[in-house]
């Protein structure tokens, strides 16, 4: 296999698990909430709600990456 292969399955895996992940998160901080209009407080993501967090921004770099290293090739 060539680079350009193995990066383009790479972006689409990240891509596809990217998605799943912005998915699964919780809904509670909907575009109202940055204007104000929840009641809620900001607290602490803990447990699976974190690893989740993390799990999003690794893939969303991962995306990122490979998208430039695509570029590049």
């Amino acid at each position: 296999m060539k680079l350009s292969e193995i990066l383009n399955i790479v972006i689409v895996a990240s891509a596809s698990l990217t998605a799943l992940c912005i998915l699964l998160q919780a809904r509670g901080a909907s575009l109202g909430a940055g204007f104000g209009a929840s009641g809620e407080l900001f607290t602490t993501r803990r447990g699976l709600e974190k690893n989740l967090y993390d799990t999003t921004i690794i893939l969303a770099v991962v995306f990122v990456v490979s998208l430039l290293g695509s570029m590049m090739v």
